[in-house]
């Protein structure tokens, strides 16, 4: 089986370097393209015998399982190019969630699926996402669970629920990594510990916070519930959280507003394709 990546920016080059240095994928299995090829190029030298494609149609061309790493507004461009090359053996997967599974279905004659990863996968930890078009055999989504299954916890969701599930799964990391960033600056200011000591102790207890919901015995509520002594210290420290009201709330709202808005320009580009 030949793989292919078309797009090897952020997500995509995280994805695709998950996959070979668990295994998953060999090198020699994989072929990419990059609008920017010196990218491409500077994954390569890490794993011979990938091979870094002239164009996006050479990626088509040779690969028969192809993840679409581009921008929602790039889909079009990319559509435009290969799609006289798609075939109906292909199977391609997008990891934009605001490319809906109908609208691949509309562009392309074969089988299509959307998967959302997450950073964490780089670490052969998480969740990746899997939503799956009609046309999906089930040896092709078997297929797709196998090889993320070697790099993260497959869970299929409904399409419905790409948005929320996405803030949680894949941009999660970012809020979490903020707020922990915020609690060891604020630790500095008001003691006067050195950055670099209360990094490495918020950052260790983090880890263990990990072990400690995803080995048991605790989840979130019980886990307080041990820690927080009436009238200790903690619950001291709790009741300044309290404050911080439905920050958690705005949060979703905007990512939603801002998934909205995507979704529109994407409608609105594809329809200006068919006119």
């Amino acid at each position: 089986m030949r793989v292919g990546f078309i797009g090897t920016g952020s997500m995509g080059s995280i994805l695709l370097e998950s996959f070979m240095s668990t295994g998953a994928l060999h090198p020699d299995q994989v072929i990419c393209s990059n609008r920017t090829r010196e990218k491409a190029l500077r994954i390569a030298e890490n794993y011979p015998g990938l091979c870094v494609a002239s164009n996006n149609i050479q990626v088509v061309r040779e690969a028969e399982v192809i993840f679409l790493c581009v921008k929602p507004l790039e889909f079009k461009k990319v559509f435009d190019e290969v799609g006289p090359y798609v075939k109906p053996n292909h199977l391609i997967i997008s990891i934009t969630s605001p490319i809906l599974l109908a609208d691949l279905e509309k562009q392309l004659p074969c089988s299509v699926a959307k998967i959302i990863p997450s950073i964490t996968n780089s670490v052969q930890a998480g969740a990746s996402l899997m939503m799956f078009g009609s046309r999906c055999s089930e040896e092709e989504r078997q297929l797709l669970r196998e090889l993320f299954s070697k790099i993260s916890t497959p869970l299929e969701i409904d399409e419905s629920n790409t948005r929320v599930s996405s803030d949680i799964v894949s941009c999660g990391p970012a809020f979490m990594s903020y707020l922990l960033q915020r609690f060891i600056s604020a630790a500095v200011e008001e003691t006067g510990i050195s950055r670099e000591q209360a990094t490495f102790l918020a950052s260790h207890m983090i880890v263990g916070l990990a072990d400690l919901i995803s080995k048991g015995p605790f989840d979130l509520e019980t886990l307080q519930q041990r820690v927080v002594v009436p009238g200790g210290v903690t619950g001291a420290g709790l009741q300044a959280l309290e404050n911080i009201g439905d920050v958690f709330n705005q949060v979703f709202i905007n990512t939603h507003r801002k998934y909205h808005t995507d979704l529109e320009e994407v409608a609105h580009m594809f329809y200006h394709e068919n006119k």
